[in-house]
C-alpha cells in the first residue's frame, strides 16, 4: 500500500538542522511514530515527500522553511499571564515552554524574559526559519479507520488513546 491522505504511516526519522545538528530522533524512545496523513499532524514538506512511498522505503528529506515551520517574524514577542503556563515556576531565559491557549490548544515559544507575573515569549516556532532534514524509514502504511479520519488523528497502540 502506498502513502497517501487518509492512510497511517507507521516510521522512524531522524531530525537535523541546516547547520547538520541532529535535533531528534524517533528511535530515542525505540518506537516509531504514526501519523494520519492529510490532516495536519506533520509538517507539509514531510507530508508531501511521503506520499507514494510504501513500508520498507528510506528517504532523506531536505525541507525549506515555508514547508516547515515558516520563516521568523522578528518582533513576534507577546506578554503572556503566567497562569497560562502548565509550570511556570520552573521557567527560565532561553528555554522552549509549551504555553496553553484559549482555545484549548497548546503552542511551542522561547521565553525571553521572566516577570513577577508575566512572561515575554518569542511566538516563532524555535524551528522557525531554519532549513530541516529528516532522514526517514517507513516501517508501515495501513489504511485509517474512519474513527480516525473524522478525529484527525491515530487511535490505538502509537496513537491517542480514548477512554
Amino acid at each position: 500500500m502506498q502513502v497517501a491522505k487518509d492512510v497511517v504511516v507507521s516510521m522512524h526519522y531522524t531530525l537535523h538542522a541546516d547547520d547538520d545538528s541532529r535535533i531528534e530522533s524517533s528511535r530515542d524512545g525505540g518506537e516509531p511514530v504514526h501519523v494520519l496523513i492529510g490532516h495536519g499532524g506533520i509538517i507539509p514538506g514531510l507530508e508531501n515527500s511521503l506520499i507514494g512511498r510504501e513500508a520498507g522505503d528510506q528517504l532523506s528529506v531536505d525541507v525549506e522553511p515555508q514547508d516547515a515551520y515558516g520563516e521568523r517574524q522578528e518582533g513576534n514577542i507577546q506578554r503572556v499571564p503566567k497562569k497560562y503556563f502548565k509550570d511556570a515556576s520552573r521557567l527560565r531565559q532561553g528555554v522552549t515552554a509549551v504555553l496553553s491557549m484559549k482555545d484549548g490548544g497548546q503552542r511551542t515559544v522561547t521565553v525571553r524574559k521572566i516577570g513577577s507575573s508575566v512572561v515575554d515569549v518569542d511566538l516563532n516556532h524555535p524551528l522557525a526559519g531554519r532549513k530541516l532534514r529528516f532522514d526517514v524509514e517507513i516501517i508501515a502504511v495501513r489504511e485509517a479507520t474512519a474513527e480516525e479520519i473524522s478525529h484527525r488523528h491515530v487511535h490505538g497502540p502509537g496513537g491517542v488513546q480514548h477512554g
